[in-house]
């Protein structure tokens, strides 16, 4: 077992845990988070994505002991006072979701995108989201949440 400590949605984590733990398996196993979704075990649907320092990461390839010390931010971590963060609100607005399984990791990759890059165009969200799958409603709705969200001019830093 190796210790380690990390913030997790802005609370202090402690943790023992086996050098091959991942972090999704950490996040909801011992933390009970489960909006981490797992969805294919390999990295190919983006459902576990979660943030890392503010960066979006598959946690089903990302050890925990890679995290330790970092920042992590789940879906149960953007939404403040009661409030959804505006990329969630835009999500539920523009139909961007369906069943909801990968809708965790769209939006946390959603905002990764705006942080980095404000004012997307529709080819450079899709670029950006190209590691998510979502097998419910096509992307038109997801698109057109992120560009909403992008147009409000949010800050994501």
């Amino acid at each position: 077992m190796k210790p380690i400590k990390l913030s997790v949605n802005g609370r202090d984590v402690s943790a023992d845990v086996e050098p091959q733990m991942l972090l999704v398996e950490l996040l909801r196993e011992r933390l009970a988070l489960t909006g981490t979704h797992v969805g294919c075990d390999t990295s190919q649907c983006g459902a576990c994505t979660v943030l890392v320092g503010g960066r979006s990461v598959k946690s089903c390839t990302m050890l925990a002991v890679e995290a330790n010390g970092a920042q992590v931010t789940t879906i149960e971590g953007l939404a403040r006072d009661g409030k959804l963060h505006p990329m969630q609100e835009a999500f539920r607005e523009h139909h961007g979701l369906q069943c909801g399984f990968c809708t965790p990791g769209m939006v946390l990759s959603a905002v990764d995108l705006l942080k980095n890059k404000p004012r997307p165009t529709e080819h450079e969200i899709r670029e950006w989201l190209d590691g998510n799958l979502c097998r419910c409603t096509g992307y038109h709705g997801i698109v057109k949440a992120v560009q909403a969200c992008a147009a409000k001019g949010v800050d994501h830093g």
